[in-house]
């Protein structure tokens, strides 16, 4: 048995905005990564414009620091469950777990969901209690909640007996005890450099490599990123990849270890080092690169099923092909296969039609963050309600259920709870953390579709949720879906101020003067149940008496303007969304009047 010394590979597990990506950032600082006259963008990890713009990080990446000599290899991982595949994976590359926790908020739910994943896998836990310099923290109660979480989650002696640091990771300062003085994050890294066990394993004998994450270069092709489990790995070696019953051969293009922020080509890297190879040819996640005379399969990795499936089709729309660059099917189709080689918890199956797609994936966030990306690459298409992924277990209908806890102020209590009510939620669990009230539920996947916006609508925009996957069960009952119709542009052109204040009484408007719309166009909510065709398209008559400038001072309400999670949860079965690269829009699926009347009649019948 070999032990390499020198290295150290760690993930970090938090949950969403607890500062994980700002702890990476003051270490990789601190270790010299940067020159000193080096321009760092903040939270450098988060790569993506849109894990930018959200505060999210949504794949998993890795970097790596130097601390007196010892290499410490760091993955990032997301904390959003619906990016729970990228978790999963990244855990078989790392020893030991640094457990990031916000020193007011304490451990939450999706901390409870990799922290689980990573005891599970027998990993060397870090406690690491962020944020100390926070008015209203309360760090002591926070440890005993830790705590509880481990207890709770059976963790065993040597996982409960954690070491815990004090840091506020904005300041790049860590303490062993809260009363220590620090100017540095040196408490850290010599607590990970103690408590990490260096990886073990057969440094002399065949090679053993399994691929955990896929990156996409455009000059070599894929590029496989895994932790060398035995042996070494060469540029240029004949390898063998395995996955299940397929095995083939090929080799390795070049070698590369993380340094800091970049990629760095070696001719050779050893036992426990993270690599990222090229030349693998058709190479996925879960294969195992091994010795190409003697190759001998590692364990696979298992993967969140997807819970929650839409359809993604060509646009059709009377203004398709005038704002995208891609708007064919064929682009369509390779672009969402290409997605599935990295993105692991996708699923994509084709239809009858060859022109329309159905992806599935672990929830509403995962599936808007692939519309958007591919919007802003370009593409048109439109995609279709979102709908849950059912099961036939031992005969019974079953659906996706999630575990659900919500924060907010005592006084929104009442009507949370009145609204989770009708969507079938089931409370497990209710504390009081100074002033919010934590709510704990139990619900249907389907239910939580569009209740992100209620929420935010019925607290006033003080409510905090999130959910994991629990599990499947018994099909539930029906939940009542949106009561309220749509109001539907009857004719194409281009609406005007007096054609829109004329309706406004009849619904909320998602339209303003002056915008193109077409026949089925949904522009607006009806404040009724049924849909209506109206024209905001309408101009005033002139006359000798009146002339069209008379009466200017209409006034309009301000239009609701829907982000794209709104759309995609306002819509009706009989709608879709048109996403392009520069709106997104609300239509039927029926655009013509009349066909739509005959085929709401027939389904009545």
């Amino acid at each position: 048995m070999n032990v390499n010394e020198k290295l150290r590979n760690i993930a970090i597990i938090a949950h969403v905005d607890h500062g994980k990506t700002t702890l990476v950032d003051a270490m990789l600082r601190q270790s010299h990564v940067f020159r000193s006259n080096e321009q760092v963008a903040e939270r450098v990890m988060d790569s993506g414009d849109l894990e930018r713009e959200r505060g999210i990080t949504i794949l998993s990446k890795n970097t790596s620091i130097l601390y007196n000599d010892v290499k410490i290899n760091i993955v990032d991982t997301p904390g959003h469950a619906d990016f729970g595949g990228e978790v999963e994976r990244v855990l078989n590359m790392v020893d030991g777990v640094l457990l990031l926790v916000d020193a007011f908020e304490g451990p939450m739910p999706q901390t409870k969901y990799v922290l689980r994943k990573a005891l599970e896998q027998k990993l060397k836990p870090i406690v690491v209690i962020n944020k100390i310099d926070r008015p209203d923290q309360r760090v002591d109660d926070v440890y005993d909640e830790v705590l509880e979480l481990f207890m709770e989650l059976d963790a065993d002696d040597e996982q409960l007996d954690f070491p815990c640091i004090y840091a506020t990771a904005r300041e790049g300062v860590a303490k062993y005890q809260m009363e220590d003085e620090s100017s540095s994050l040196e408490p850290l890294m010599e607590t990970i450099v103690k408590e990490i066990p260096p990886p073990s394993g057969d440094a002399d004998g065949t090679l053993q490599m399994m691929v955990t994450t896929l990156e996409a270069d455009e000059y070599v092709g894929k590029v496989a990123v895994g932790r060398i489990i035995r042996g070494s790995v060469k540029a240029n070696q004949g390898v063998a990849l395995i996955s299940g019953d397929h095995e083939s051969k090929a080799r390795v293009g070049k070698v590369f270890v993380y340094q800091g922020l970049k990629r760095v080509e070696v001719p050779e890297a050893g036992l426990g080092e993270i690599v990222a190879l090229t030349g693998l040819g058709e190479v996925s996640i879960g294969y195992t690169v091994a010795d190409a005379e003697n190759p001998e399969a590692l364990p696979t990795i298992n993967i969140d099923e997807p819970t929650l499936s839409m359809t993604f089709g060509v646009n059709t729309s009377p203004f398709a092909g005038r704002e995208g660059q891609f708007v064919t099917s064929r682009h369509l189709r390779d672009r969402l296969f290409r997605e599935v080689e990295t993105n692991v918890s996708l699923r994509v199956e084709e239809t009858d039609s060859a022109d329309v797609f159905k992806v599935s994936g672990r929830g509403e966030l995962h599936l808007s963050i692939l519309i958007e990306t591919m919007r802003r690459e370009g593409y048109e298409l439109q995609v279709g309600k979102p709908e849950v992924v059912y099961k036939t277990i031992n005969g019974q209908r079953c659906e996706p259920m999630e575990n659900l806890t919500i924060e907010v102020p005592q006084e929104y209590m009442g009507t949370v709870m009145e609204s989770l009510g009708t969507r079938k939620a089931e409370l497990s669990n209710m504390t009081e953390v100074s002033g919010y009230m934590r709510m704990e539920f139990v619900i249907p996947a389907r239910g939580l579709i569009g209740f992100r916006s209620e929420l935010l609508t019925n607290t006033k925009g003080n409510g905090i949720m999130n959910h994991v996957f629990c599990g499947y069960v018994p099909y539930k009952g029906d939940i009542p879906g949106r009561t309220r119709g749509s109001l539907v542009a009857f004719e194409q052109g281009e609406t005007t101020g007096y054609g829109i204040y004329t309706l406004q009484d009849r619904g909320t408007m998602f339209i303003s003067p002056g915008q193109q719309v077409y026949e089925g166009m949904i522009v607006g909510e009806n404040s009724r149940e049924l849909d209506i065709d109206i024209n905001p398209c309408k101009k005033k008559n002139v006359s000798n008496m009146r002339t069209s400038s008379s009466d200017e001072a209409i006034r309009l309400v301000p239009p609701r303007i829907l982000s794209l999670e709104q759309a995609l949860e306002y819509i009706n079965e009989d709608e879709l969304v048109e996403v392009t690269p520069e709106n997104i829009r609300l239509r039927k699926t029926i655009l013509d009047r009349t066909a739509r009347g005959r085929a709401n009649k027939n389904a009545r019948k």
